[in-house]
């Protein structure tokens, strides 16, 4: 797989339609989702970006 500069460009794009998708559709689920995250202990959050690397890293592996 070449990740060149064009693709990682590509791959941001495609992130933020998905990133955005939720607010548009839902504004008012989305602020409650938000509100909900806020009260969580910063361990929980940190485990759930580690996670959601994890995951990540595992996709791009599986994919090349």
């Amino acid at each position: 797989m070449n990740l060149d500069g064009d693709t990682l460009w590509l791959a941001f794009g495609l992130m933020l339609v998905f990133e955005g998708i939720l607010p548009f559709m839902s504004p008012k689920g989305w602020r409650d989702k938000m509100a909900q995250i806020l009260v969580l202990e910063d361990g929980q959050i940190r485990f759930f970006g580690l996670v959601c690397v994890l995951i990540g890293l595992l996709m791009l592996w599986w994919l090349s």
